[in-house]
């Protein structure tokens, strides 16, 4: 009978421990348990309850039977025995256990709440990071005075007047000997889209490719050819021979053949006679020429009973000043140029660095070439593109300053030739200018800044240039600081002076 109330006992406790947690632990879902282990636990319980009622019943019953045995007899009995101490030493045994993996099982669930928080504040702290340096770059941007809001519509009003103006030019001089005038193509900052002026100081550049005449031909000489880009180019102009055309057209005289008393009855003049210096084509007789054009065909303009246009006087360009009805006053500037094979590269009428240029001196130029690049860049960045934004403030920053825009303006093709355009955008306007800050000086450390147009393996297909540019190594803009030690120490002078203006255009906005 002793033995019986010690199995009860024993399948008591084996209950208790079966309870408490011996039965395969539930899995942890998230933060929380899932549907199918709290069912599961509940069945448990359930089941517990129900064998835990059904040993009450039991140990009732026995107890009626044997209410006659003294209870303290038999737990003496049955503790003499060696299977309670190990029955007992196993149940405790147990009991560590389930505590032990129970505070465990706490222990991960509170790091994994502690860590779940963390992620969750950096998480904000990214957001809140990423939204305060995009909010940045939209205060410093509106904080700017940007100087012309609407400039696109206003270089297409002003290429709609120079077209008129052109094409009067054109019909007048459809059967003379003098150059013939192309499609005009808008360059300079204004048409490339960052001019640092006002309104009112914005120069309109407009470029004018030309061609020889009937009887003529333009012969390109690139001088110094270890130079590039060219500073002595010069256009040698020879006639040709026209007679088959004169037999298949008529009206069309041979310069080469025709007697001088046959050209003197008609009055016609060869280019070499008109424009000329010697062989060569002259800048300051082909600009005065076509500022005489342009007077003449302002008058045929609606435009003119509106406006007001007053020629300035240039040597090797055609500078206009025009008064609207509103006395705004706006600039007009032609240059002329000759295209070098089927290149983007002209030998044009602009000045060079030197002191005095000859005449008779047409250097490389590369502005056309810049403005289809400004255009390239614009048909491909983004639509919030800053990268003009950019060039805009660093032309303002130059002003005053030994660093010329055009210093400027490489650093920063350069830069957008190798950073993704996609980069360029507002929200990362202020990174975008610290690397133009620090790509200009680091040039000026080591005393050279590559031009961008010759030896530039990175240029893309879309642009075509001559093959002695790109073959060549691309000459040294800051030259003279590496033959010089004072220049070189002004420039880094001068670079300090650029970022403290930069810093207070970009913290007061003007």
């Amino acid at each position: 009978m002793s033995f019986s109330l010690f199995q009860t006992m024993v399948g008591a406790a084996f209950y208790f421990l079966a309870f408490l947690g011996l039965v395969n632990f539930p899995k942890e879902v998230g933060y929380q348990l899932d549907e199918a282990t709290n069912e599961r636990m509940r069945q448990y319980a359930e089941e517990m309850q129900e064998r835990m009622a059904q040993l009450l019943l039991e140990i009732e019953a026995l107890e009626k039977q044997q209410s006659s045995m003294h209870m303290g007899a038999l737990l003496l009995s049955a503790m003499q025995t060696w299977q309670f101490w190990a029955w007992l030493g196993v149940i405790l045994l147990n009991i560590l256990i389930v505590w032990l993996l129970f505070r465990d099982l706490l222990r991960r669930v509170n790091r994994r709440e502690e860590e779940s928080s963390s992620s969750d504040d950096d998480q904000q702290n990214n957001n809140r990071n990423r939204f305060e340096e995009r909010d940045e770059g939209r205060i410093f941007a509106e904080r700017i005075q940007w100087p012309v809001q609407h400039l696109q519509i206003n270089c297409q009003v002003m290429m709609s007047i120079v077209g008129d103006l052109l094409y009067i030019t054109q019909r007048s001089l459809s059967n003379t000997y003098f150059p013939v005038l192309h499609t005009p193509i808008g360059v300079g900052s204004a048409f490339e889209g960052w001019t640092p002026s006002e309104e009112y100081n914005i120069v309109y550049r407009i470029f004018i490719p030309i061609t020889a005449p009937r009887g003529h031909s333009f012969h390109l000489e690139l001088g110094n050819e270890e130079e590039l880009p060219s500073k002595n180019s010069r256009i040698r102009v020879e006639l040709e021979c026209t007679c088959a055309r004169e037999q298949s057209f008529g009206n069309v005289l041979c310069f080469l053949h025709q007697p001088e008393e046959e050209l003197r009855r008609n009055r016609e003049l060869n280019l070499l006679q008109t424009l000329c210096t010697g062989s060569y084509l002259d800048v300051h007789k082909t600009s005065f020429w076509f500022q005489q054009m342009m007077k003449a065909a302002w008058k045929f303009l609606p435009e003119s009973a509106r406006h007001h246009v007053a020629v300035l006087p240039s040597r090797r360009s055609c500078k206009l000043r025009v008064f609207d009805v509103f006395d705004k006053i706006r600039f007009v500037e032609f240059i002329f140029g000759v295209q070098q094979g089927d290149s983007d590269i002209f030998l044009s009428s602009e000045k060079t660095d030197a002191i005095f240029t000859p005449d008779t001196v047409w250097p490389q130029s590369c502005t056309v070439a810049e403005m289809k690049f400004f255009q390239y860049i614009k048909a491909h960045a983004p639509q919030d593109s800053y990268h003009l934004r950019c060039m805009q403030l660093c032309a303002r920053i130059v002003v005053g300053n030994d660093f010329t825009t055009y210093v400027l303006k490489t650093v920063v093709m350069h830069l957008l030739n190798t950073i993704p355009l996609e980069r360029w955008c507002r929200r990362e306007f202020l990174q975008r200018m610290d690397d133009i800050m620090q790509y200009l000086h680091s040039c000026i450390v080591e005393k050279r800044l590559d031009h961008f147009w010759l030896g530039n393996e990175q240029m893309p297909e879309e642009f075509i240039l001559p093959p002695d540019f790109q073959t060549s190594r691309p000459p040294n803009l800051f030259q003279h600081m590496a033959e010089d030690p004072n220049v070189h120490a002004r420039a880094l002078r001068e670079f300090q002076e650029l970022r403290d203006r930069l810093k207070r255009l970009l913290t007061f906005g003007n």
